[in-house]
């Protein structure tokens, strides 16, 4: 992974919003509501977070209108960029499958409270 590339993909408006956001698996609509994003935007913003591999298609929900929705998860957890001399590097924390499930434990169980 290209660090140059990586940190241009963060500076662009709304991409960390998004990466924040997605801790669990969101649709491109609910995203565009809760961080007040155009739809177009949001969708632009997913395709290219995921051409960097930092975010994925987690798979396919049911909307409130009973729409298949497909819906997105960042695919890390941490970034730490190294500046040296000329150089820059990047160490990523990538999110566990088991990560993923916990999250989506919590979340339930908040729901149901």
């Amino acid at each position: 992974m290209d660090p140059e590339a990586v940190l241009r993909v963060l500076g662009n408006k709304y991409n960390a919003q998004i990466l924040r956001a997605t801790h669990k698996p969101k649709s491109a609509q609910d995203l565009s509501e809760e961080l007040d994003i155009p739809i177009a935007t949001s969708y632009r913003r997913i395709e290219e977070l995921q051409d960097h591999d930092l975010l994925a298609l987690e798979g396919q929900e049911f909307s409130d209108e009973g729409r298949r929705t497909k819906v997105y998860r960042r695919k890390i957890d941490e970034i730490s960029v190294t500046f040296g001399n000329g150089d820059c590097e990047l160490d990523l924390t990538r999110r566990t499958e088991a990560k993923n499930n916990l999250v989506d434990v919590w979340s339930d169980l908040r729901d149901q409270a």
